[in-house]
């Protein structure tokens, strides 16, 4: 087996794994190679226990404006395809009730206008009053005294689990291609450049490639800095832990408003496909560590950081807020045993009102980290995903939330730009006949 490659993925998560898929299935690049560290696809932020489970195509998240809902949906809805053509509808793509859920008059103001200028968009969306809220789930109204409405759809299918889809994506990939590769417990830990090939060292062993991706969640910007690139650049990882409900009291998602001043998503309730229970958040505290539930690693950290005076201005703005300083503090204080519970029982509450702290219990080892980025030159949090791209034949990707939702529509502009420099041929007609069709 040659150890050189046309291209080589440094990740085997979500999107990772969907860009090999991408490049086995639609493109003439002749070989490709996959490098993960862990024994196994997407243990961190693209497991089940990692991530709230859902595809995030904007028809709930209030967070989202028409223009970025309209984007997220045609990456969304690529994965919807996907699962269809290849049988993994209620397997590992499931359907439920969903729900955006508006508490309080002003809130309510907000559903009606939402769901009037969205319909166009998501027409599959209806708009419901408490009455029907009450029939679809009694318990969001049960002990309710404030008025409420929601919009929402019985139809579609917002339940993945982005685990086994990555699973999917490797043995499709690997089906269709010969010469995908893949390499499991194989930790790549430098990544040089030597004249015009990238050569990519583990502990044991050395590769070369024509064009390397590292899509390895907030690792993309620690080796980016190892290389040089994008100084301009820092990483905040923030975690998402969640609470289990003692009780299966909802079937649906249930999203609530976001409130415009905050950068992270609301609380949320969503029923768990790894254990059948119920599960609401995420928190959102800020870890100084790159990955979840793993040992820190305060060097990598550190690399990511680049603590300087531009970081130190972005925290500072972020905190002259009241409402983000306030936030942050609360989301904190949601990781401490029994004190944490109470308190985030009453984020809960604005769902099911009669819901009290014994009813919850804190999930244990459930939840993953986002690789905020900060832009250090203009000073302020990037909220999206984020590209390190100069030109060369080496990207890095760092993809917070949606990342899952978007993995196929990342891939694709990935392989566009892959095929494009080395001078071989991506299939777009077909990517476009099954996988976007007329979204």
């Amino acid at each position: 087996m040659s150890n050189h490659y046309n291209v080589a993925i440094v990740g085997g998560g979500i999107t990772g794994t969907a860009l090999l898929f991408m490049l086995s299935k639609y493109s003439k690049v002749g070989s490709i190679a996959l490098f993960e560290k862990y024994d196994d696809f997407a243990t961190l932020n693209s497991n089940a226990k990692g991530n709230s489970q859902t595809m995030h195509c904007g028809d709930i998240e209030t967070n989202y404006t028409l223009e970025k809902a309209r984007k997220v949906k045609k990456t969304a809805f690529m994965t919807d395809h996907y699962t269809d053509m290849y049988g993994y509808k209620d397997k590992y793509h499931l359907k439920c009730t969903k729900m955006a859920l508006g508490v309080g008059d002003e809130e309510v103001a907000y559903i009606k206008k939402r769901h009037e200028d969205f319909k166009e968009l998501f027409p599959y969306m209806e708009l419901w009053n408490a009455d029907q809220i009450k029939e679809i789930e009694p318990a969001v109204l049960d002990g309710r005294k404030e008025n409420v409405m929601a919009m929402g759809s019985h139809e579609h299918y917002p339940i993945v689990d982005w685990g086994e889809i990555s699973k999917t994506f490797v043995k499709n990939a690997k089906d269709i291609k010969e010469d995908a590769d893949v390499f499991l417990n194989t930790q790549i830990i430098d990544i040089t450049k030597e004249n015009e090939k990238f050569r990519l060292k583990t502990k044991d062993e050395e590769y070369t490639a024509d064009f390397v991706v590292v899509d390895a969640g907030a690792h993309s910007l620690y080796f980016a800095h190892k290389m040089g690139r994008g100084m301009e650049l820092s990483c905040l990882p923030v975690g998402g832990s969640f609470y289990y409900s003692k009780k299966n009291i909802i079937d649906s998602k249930i999203y609530t408003v976001q409130n415009p001043k905050l950068p992270f998503a609301a609380i949320h309730g969503d029923p768990d496909i790894t254990n059948g229970r119920v599960r609401f958040g995420p928190t959102a505290p800020i870890i100084p560590k790159l990955e979840r539930y793993k040992p820190a690693k305060i060097r990598e950290f550190l690399t990511t950081m680049k603590f300087d005076a531009s970081v130190v201005s972005v925290g500072f703005g972020l905190l002259k807020e009241k409402d983000i300083r306030n936030y942050l503090i609360k989301n904190l204080l949601f990781e401490i045993p029994y004190f944490g519970r109470k308190l985030f029982t009453k984020e809960v509450q604005k769902i099911l009102p009669s819901i009290e702290s014994k009813d919850l219990e804190f999930a244990e080892k459930v939840g993953g980290l986002r690789p905020q980025v900060i832009d250090k030159k203009n000073r302020q949090l990037l909220l999206g995903e984020a590209r390190i791209d100069d030109g060369d034949n080496i990207i890095f990707n760092m993809t917070p939330s949606p990342g899952a939702t978007s993995c196929l529509g990342n891939a694709y502009k990935d392989a566009k730009l892959v095929t494009d420099r080395l001078g071989i041929e991506l299939d777009c007609d077909l990517i476009e006949k099954e996988l976007i069709r007329d979204n």
